[in-house]
């Protein structure tokens, strides 16, 4: 696992900019991410620099106007949704992960499909991706109903806990009548599939 020297040198290069780029709520949610990130990365046996860089920079694009993150996303070649082109609080991960890979010359798939793959998920997701999705849904300040027992979910077993998240996401889009990526739908059932196949 990486030294505290890692972590710091990690924050010293990105929270600045995050901070520069994101309103103070945003860069607070970030670094609470990126904490939590590590933490599940040295729980699951993830190398906790890489899950430290998705989770602080998962949200880098968020504030940005909607017409960027829709030429930015439509250009990315990171196969995005037509959902996620349409809905404009969908594009920012999309626009994200291609802001690491082009502006910030991120190399690694992992960490930048991570990034990219943070707010809708997708079937068969890495380790790494699921800590980011599921940090970023329990990081310290959420304060949802039932947010508890997602954390607790969390702790346990990480391919349950993106079960669990990706149902209370499908239900919440569908209450508010939104639309939902096929991306979304696919790892939903990949997941369903999995836990029943496991008794889980």
């Amino acid at each position: 696992m990486p030294t505290h020297d890692v972590k710091d040198r990690l924050a010293a290069e990105y929270e600045p900019l995050i901070k520069k780029m994101l309103s103070k709520k945003r860069y607070v949610h970030s670094v609470n991410v990126a904490d939590m990130c590590v933490y599940l990365a040295k729980r699951y046996g993830e190398d906790a620099g890489r899950a430290y860089t998705a989770g602080i920079l998962h949200d880098i694009m968020k504030e940005r106007p909607p017409e960027e993150l829709l030429e930015r996303a439509a250009g990315s070649g990171l196969s995005p949704d037509p959902v996620e082109l349409a809905v404009p609080a969908l594009r920012h991960a999309v626009a994200g992960g291609h802001y690491a890979k082009s502006e910030l010359g991120i190399t690694d798939g992992d960490v930048i499909n991570s990034i990219r793959f943070h707010t809708i998920g997708r079937a068969n997701m890495t380790l790494l991706e699921k800590i980011v999705y599921l940090g970023d849904l329990v990081s310290k300040e959420r304060d949802f109903p039932d947010v508890e027992k997602h954390r607790d979910y969390v702790n346990k077993d990480l391919d349950f806990a993106m079960y669990q998240a990706l149902k209370l996401a499908i239900t919440d889009t569908l209450r508010k009548n939104g639309k939902i990526p096929a991306y979304t739908l696919q790892a939903y059932n990949c997941y369903n599939e999995f836990c029943k196949e496991n008794k889980k």
